[in-house]
């Protein structure tokens, strides 16, 4: 089912901007699957044996408002078809929802297909909710399936799909279940989203086979990453995985849905609760720290099983469900409702713009899944196996699946005040969006996957609750299974109170530029992305960072950025950015600068005898001790300041046109910076520790650096 596209500040179209809408990217061009064999339709006995056969257990959190219904409950007549209105639905079944003090009518429906001259059929079980309130979206309808694949010639089951958030998240799969065991679905809170649980742990998601306990997925497993390298690639269930995920309370037309006149049996206390829900991502000045831990609430099985709960002695049934065919509300012809979306913020060059993402929710039947369930099967290697098997189904597409791992950038205690970082956990899950095929997906375990993103290069943007947005280019090659995206599959994001933006304009620029990086002096490179016009990034305003650019002949430049050291506006802009021996050399230059003005603080902190002079401790006092000290903190800085001296006159007779001695004062800052290493390593203990660590990485970062300057062709 096609996204609408996506708006701005909630309603405008994200193509103002300049990004691609629904359509995909220029270039880009998707190698489909190979196609199925076409299916018939199951005689209404056959289908429902196998209905009644695997009707699942059906396990719902315990804050969980809106259940498995009838919508044929919420039908009405509009210009001669059928419809079931999205203000009915919710209003209506809220309605009943409190005169019952329980889920009115729960059902699922279901539906079978036989893929023709093979073995192989597929039982669908359909199951209708009238709202979805979720993280990333929230829409009218909501319609999740399980596809139970069933070899007929051996009576077995094959493959469980059960139904994620979109077509770009990966689904909860498992290959060759146990034919004697009941599916069980457990489905997320406010979305619906269904995991599987075939493990002894009825109602818990086991994402890892552990203590030879059951898998509830089969997926295939990420590999590129190496922080969660072998975390198989499946939504999952947060709520059994420890996530924390912060609602967002539905708007229409800039006011709480629940205000709306068509809707006066809804009230706030019917959506999901204030423990769970922020008002918008951009309020918050940090991650939300203090979500609540959710636990599973209502259990439904289906009313004609003969024998009683199989789950477990201790589980109890709140509610049986009725099975009922698809054929019986086929006649419905369309969901509807006004268009509802959230703020999705897209960074900038100058203002971000805020994008509000929006689905809507089409009819089974009209889907191309409903008679091709493997189109469903979002597992290569699940649908390669059942290729192999049946040559009913075709091989998988060649399409890459974009990973990335989120954290949160924050200062390190390590690295002098406000002049460095590291990356923690980020706390909570994320939002990613491919702009060139707008499905906002949800992150698990702090993993963001979009799954079958052709060859080309897309813009994908990750959000979170109390932090600011990330934007870049990633280029999906062809034959690539995953994509890393960020810096080796690592994107740090940055708290809104910490925050500040770093815009680049390379208008002015002789060379063109094609990449631009920023590294912190102690987190290590934390951006790194193709550039094609003036970019944003948000950073850390703790950070020391040095900015690189590349341009389309491999040269290099660096600038520096330090707020701490240079008293800088939050915001920082730089404007004309260059590569070649005279950027390099002003880098270096800076640096030099930069870390001598540190030492000289140190040195002048000893000239007045202040009680301390290192971090561990060192006394104060005029004696011998404190003299050698004082010489070989005044030898670093002499250093530091032949090195700044030497790098200023490359960068002048660079840009004088002067290779040959713009090359000579590069060597020059050679010998001074081994110079200044051994200068270091003899006043380290005269120095505060973490003065000292920020040394030894600058002389490091500086070292690379005047290699390429020497290795550089442009001047």
């Amino acid at each position: 089912m096609p996204s609408p596209p996506l708006t701005l500040d909630r309603r405008s179209l994200l193509t103002s901007l300049g990004i691609a809408g629904t359509a995909s990217l220029a270039g880009c061009s998707a190698t489909e699957p190979a196609p199925d064999r076409s299916t018939t339709t199951l005689s209404e006995e056959r289908t429902q044996e196998l209905a009644e056969e695997y009707a699942p257990t059906l396990y719902f959190d315990d804050a969980e408002r809106w259940f498995p219904t009838d919508p044929r409950a919420f039908e009405s007549e509009q210009d001669g078809e059928t419809v079931v209105d999205g203000f009915d639905a919710l209003n209506d079944y809220t309605a009943a929802s409190n005169e019952l003090a329980s889920p009115p009518e729960p059902t699922l429906f279901y539906h079978g297909v036989s893929y023709e001259d093979s073995p192989l059929s597929v039982v669908q079980f359909w199951y209708y909710s009238a709202f979805d309130q979720f993280t990333t979206n929230f829409h009218w309808h909501d319609w999740e399936v399980l596809h139970v694949f069933v070899d007929t010639d051996t009576d077995e089951p094959q493959l469980y799909v059960a139904s994620s958030h979109s077509r770009k998240v990966p689904n909860n799969e498992f290959l060759d279940p146990d034919p004697d065991a009941q599916p069980r679905i457990l489905s997320e809170l406010g979305s619906h989203s269904s995991a599987l649980s075939v493990n002894d742990l009825a109602d818990r998601f086991q994402r890892l086979s552990i203590d030879g306990a059951l898998a509830d997925i089969t997926n295939s497993a990420i590999d590129t990453i190496e922080d969660v390298i072998n975390l198989p690639i499946a939504y999952g269930l947060p709520r059994d995985e420890g996530s924390r995920l912060p609602y967002l309370v539905p708007e229409y037309e800039g006011a709480p849905l629940y205000e709306h006149d068509r809707l006066p049996a809804v009230e706030r206390g019917d959506l999901l609760p204030d423990s769970l829900t922020v008002s918008s991502f951009q309020e918050l000045a940090s991650p939300p720290s203090e979500l609540p831990a959710r636990a599973t609430g209502s259990v439904f099985q289906y009313a004609g099983r003969d024998e009683p709960n199989q789950i477990d002695n201790e589980a109890s049934i709140d509610a049986e469900y009725d099975l009922v065919s698809t054929r019986q509300i086929e006649h419905i012809t369309a969901f509807t409702g006004p268009q509802l979306s959230f703020e999705f913020a897209v960074p900038q060059f100058a203002e971000d713009a805020f994008a509000g993402h929006i689905t809507t929710t089409g009819v089974p039947w009209g889907q191309p899944r409903y008679n091709d369930p493997a189109a469903d099967i979002s597992d290569r290697n699940h649908r390669a196996t059942l290729a192999e098997r049946y040559d009913a189904i075709g091989a998988p597409a060649s399409a890459s699946t974009v990973v990335a791992s989120l954290s949160q950038a924050v200062s390190n205690d390590d690295a002098p005040e406000d002049e460095g970082l590291t990356t923690a956990d980020l706390g909570i899950e994320g939002v990613a969006l491919l702009e060139s095929d707008p499905a906002a997906v949800p992150t698990f375990n702090g993993v963001a996957v979009v799954d079958d993103v052709p060859a080309g290069d897309h813009r994908l943007t990750v959000n979170g609750a109390g932090v600011e947005p990330h934007s870049e280019t990633v280029g999906v090659e062809e034959e690539a299974e995953t994509t890393p995206a960020g810096v080796e599959g690592s994107i740090p994001l940055v708290a809104r109170e910490n925050a500040t933006k770093l815009e680049v304009d390379p208008a002015d620029t002789d060379s063109e530029l094609t990449d631009l990086a920023v590294e912190d002096d102690f987190a290590g490179r934390l951006y790194d992305a193709p550039l094609s016009g003036p970019d944003a990034v948000y950073v850390h305003r703790g950070g020391a960072y040095t900015t690189e650019v590349r341009d389309s002949a491999d040269e290099i430049g660096a600038i520096r950025i330090n707020q701490a050291a240079t008293d800088a506006d939050e915001r920082v802009r730089l404007n004309n950015p260059q590569t070649g021996k005279a950027s390099l050399a002003t880098y270096l230059a800076d640096v030099a600068e930069e870390t001598s003005a540190a030492i000289a603080a140190v040195e002048e902190t000893a000239d007045d005898g202040d009680d301390e002079t290192n971090g561990s401790g060192g006394a104060g006092g005029r004696n011998e001790t404190l003299e050698g000290s004082e010489n070989a903190i005044r030898g670093l800085r002499r250093a530091l300041d032949a090195i700044a001296d030497a790098a200023r006159r490359a960068a002048e007779r660079a840009t004088a046109g002067d290779r040959g001695q713009a090359d000579q004062s590069l060597a020059n800052v050679e010998d001074r910076l081994e110079r200044a290493t051994t200068r270091l390593a003899e006043a380290s203990d005269s120095l505060p520790n973490e003065i000292e660590r920020a040394s030894k990485r600058r002389l490091a970062q500086s070292q690379r650096r005047s290699e390429q300057a020497q290795a550089a062709d442009k001047l």
